[in-house]
C-alpha cells in the first residue's frame, strides 16, 4: 500500500492527481458515498495557505487546515486546535494544544508545527503586517504553547483565527532539485503551492488551475463530533454569474458562491433551490495612486473625485440593494465605525474643487478593476469612469480576471485601482493596516495600499490603539482615524458587500455559514435524496 506521505510528495506540475485515500474507497461498502459539487466565481490561487490574504485563501485553509480557533455565527471564539488559553500577563498568552491530532501526511501535530508556522507567517508578505505584534511563540511542551508579544496586544485571539498550523516536517528541506520546501513564492510555483498537508477534513486529490479542485474526507480527522457527512468535495471556478446561477437551477452543482444581486429573486423563486443571505463587512473601494498621478498629491482633488462618484446610485442600481453605501472602511458593529460618516456625493462640489486645485478642464487617468473577484465589480468600475466623466476626468478603463488582476495589482499598474477588503481580524485596524498605512515593505504595512497614500500622524493613532486594550477607548481612538482618513479623501468608498449563497435544498448550508465568508464544508450536512 502508498503511504500518505509518498502520495503527497508525488504531486507534480499545476494539474495535481492523487490516488483516493483507503476510506473513500471503502466507504461504498457501507453507505453511497456523498459529493457536494461546489461552484465558486473563482479558484484559489495556490495551495500555499501563506501566499495570498485573500477570501479565496482562506476558504480553501478551512477545508485543508484547522485553525487555532475560529469565529462562531455569533463573533465568538470557538476551540479548534486549541482547546483553552489565558492571559499570563500583559504580552503572554499561554495556548494547550488538542492531542491526538494527526496531519494528512501521517505525521502528528505538535507545539513545534505552531511555532514554525507563525514564523513563516511572518516571512509572507501579505500575512507579516498583523502578525509583527508577536515577538515570538515559545514551545513549553508538545502539547503547550505561549505567544509573546512585544507590547500589550488586544486582539491576540483574533489573529489566532488566521493560524493554520503546518506539517513542519512536511514543509521543511530541500525538493530534489534543491529549492526549499518552506519558500514562499508570490504568484509562482513553489512546493507549498503544489503539495500540501494540513489537519483539516479534506485531502486535495486533484487540482487542475482554473478547472477543479478535488477533495476526499481525511481518514484520520480528529474532529469525531464534526456532523459533517461529505465524503468528497468538487469545486469549480464559474466566473460567468448567470452560468454559475444557471449550474445550480439545472442541478449541476449543490452549492454556489455568490449568487449575483440580479439572480436573487430568480433564485428565491426556485423549485428545490434556498438562498441565505447575510449583511456583509467586506468594504468595496478605489485608491488613487499618489505616486503615478501628481494630482492626486492634492486633496482638493481626492474629495473632488469623492464627491463625483455616487455610492447610492451603485448600491441600487447595479447592486439591486444589495449593498450598503459606504463613506469609511468600518461596517457598523466594528468598534471604529464612526456614525458620523455619511457617503458625500455633490457633483457641483466636486467641479468646484477641481477648479480650485486648477484642473477645470479635468485630465486622463487609467484605471484597472478585476471582472470576475467582487460583485459586479466590472460594472461598477464602468460606472465610476461614467461618473468621473462628468468632472472632466478621461477614464482609460482595463478589467481583468482575478488571476491575472492580482499581478497588475501587486505592480501598482494603473493610476486608479479596485480592492474590496474584509478585515481579517474582524477589527477595524486590520483595514487601516493593509489599506491606508505609509507603504514599508520591511514591516508590511500598507501592502495593498496601491494608492500610495501616506499620513503619518494617522499611523500612530493605529498603533496606539493596538496597544489599549480598554474597548472603549480604542473605539475612540479608531473612530477618530476614521474621520481622518474621511477628510484627507485617502481613498474613494463605494459600498460593503453584502453575502449570498445558494444551494440545493437538501444541502443544509445555514449552520457553516458566517459573515466572514469561510464557510465551514468541513460540517455540512447533506441530507439524502
Amino acid at each position: 500500500m502508498i503511504s500518505k506521505k509518498t502520495l503527497l510528495a508525488s504531486l507534480l506540475g499545476a494539474s495535481v492527481v492523487l490516488p483516493l485515500p483507503a476510506l473513500a474507497q471503502d466507504a461504498s461498502s457501507d453507505s453511497a458515498p456523498v459529493t457536494l459539487r461546489v461552484a465558486y466565481d473563482a479558484d484559489p490561487v495556490s495551495l500555499d495557505i501563506h501566499e495570498q490574504l485573500s477570501g479565496g485563501i482562506l476558504q480553501l485553509s478551512h477545508l485543508i487546515f484547522d485553525p487555532l480557533v475560529r469565529w462562531t455565527q455569533d463573533f465568538e471564539f470557538e476551540p479548534r486546535l486549541a482547546t483553552e488559553w489565558k492571559q499570563l500577563d500583559d504580552t503572554t498568552l499561554q495556548m494547550k494544544l488538542r492531542e491526538g491530532v494527526e496531519f494528512h501526511s501521517g505525521n502528528a501535530f505538535t507545539a513545534k508545527d505552531v511555532a514554525w508556522t507563525v514564523e513563516r507567517l511572518k516571512r509572507s508578505a501579505d500575512f507579516k503586517a498583523i502578525f509583527e505584534p508577536i515577538d515570538r511563540v515559545e514551545v513549553v511542551d508538545e502539547h503547550t504553547i505561549k505567544f509573546h508579544t512585544q507590547k500589550p496586544y488586544p486582539l491576540l485571539l483574533n489573529l489566532a483565527t488566521y493560524i493554520f498550523p503546518m506539517d513542519s516536517e512536511f514543509y521543511s528541506g530541500t525538493t530534489d532539485s534543491g529549492k526549499d520546501k518552506s519558500a514562499i513564492v508570490k504568484n509562482g510555483n513553489s512546493f507549498a503551492s503544489r503539495h500540501v498537508s494540513g489537519t483539516g477534513p479534506y485531502q486535495v486529490t486533484e487540482r487542475q488551475q482554473g478547472v477543479k479542485i478535488e477533495f476526499e474526507r481525511f481518514d484520520n480527522y480528529w474532529d469525531e463530533q464534526s456532523p459533517g457527512n461529505v465524503d468528497r468535495i468538487v469545486m469549480t471556478p464559474i466566473s460567468e454569474n448567470a452560468t454559475r446561477v444557471a449550474a445550480l437551477l439545472s442541478g449541476d452543482v449543490d452549492f454556489i458562491a455568490p449568487v449575483p444581486p440580479n439572480d436573487l429573486e430568480r433564485v428565491r423563486a426556485a423549485k428545490d433551490v434556498k438562498l441565505v443571505t447575510m449583511s456583509g463587512t467586506r468594504i468595496i473601494m478605489l485608491q488613487m495612486n499618489q505616486k503615478r498621478v501628481e494630482a492626486f498629491k492634492d486633496p482638493k482633488v481626492r474629495k473632488a473625485f469623492a464627491y463625483a462618484v455616487n455610492q447610492e446610485a451603485i448600491a441600487d442600481r447595479l447592486m439591486k440593494g444589495f449593498a450598503t453605501p459606504a463613506a469609511q472602511l468600518s461596517p457598523e458593529g466594528y468598534d471604529g465605525h464612526n456614525p458620523n460618516l455619511e457617503p458625500r456625493y455633490d457633483l457641483e462640489k466636486a467641479k468646484q474643487l477641481m477648479e480650485e486645485a486648477g484642473y477645470a478642464d479635468g485630465f486622463s487617468i487609467t484605471m484597472m478593476a478585476p471582472n470576475n473577484r467582487y460583485v459586479n465589480d466590472a460594472q461598477i468600475a464602468q460606472a465610476v469612469a461614467a461618473m468621473l466623466a462628468r468632472i472632466n476626468v478621461t477614464v482609460d478603463l482595463k478589467t481583468l480576471p482575478k488571476a491575472q488582476y492580482w499581478t497588475e495589482f501587486d505592480n501598482r499598474a494603473a493610476d486608479v485601482m479596485m480592492i474590496g477588503w474584509h478585515a481579517d481580524t474582524e477589527d477595524s485596524a486590520n483595514f487601516f493596516q493593509y489599506l491606508t498605512e505609509c507603504p514599508n515593505a520591511d514591516t508590511g504595512a500598507g501592502q495593498y495600499n496601491a494608492g500610495n497614500y501616506c499620513n503619518p500622524a494617522l499611523d500612530e493613532k493605529v498603533a496606539a490603539a493596538n496597544l489599549e486594550t480598554d474597548r472603549e477607548k480604542r473605539a475612540k481612538m479608531l473612530q477618530a482615524v476614521e474621520k481622518g482618513l474621511y477628510d484627507d479623501a485617502a481613498f474613494i468608498p463605494l459600498h460593503w458587500q453584502d453575502l449570498a449563497w445558494a444551494a440545493d435544498t437538501n444541502v443544509q448550508i445555514e449552520p457553516v455559514l458566517n459573515v466572514m465568508n469561510f464557510p465551514y464544508l468541513g460540517d455540512v450536512v447533506v441530507k439524502p435524496e
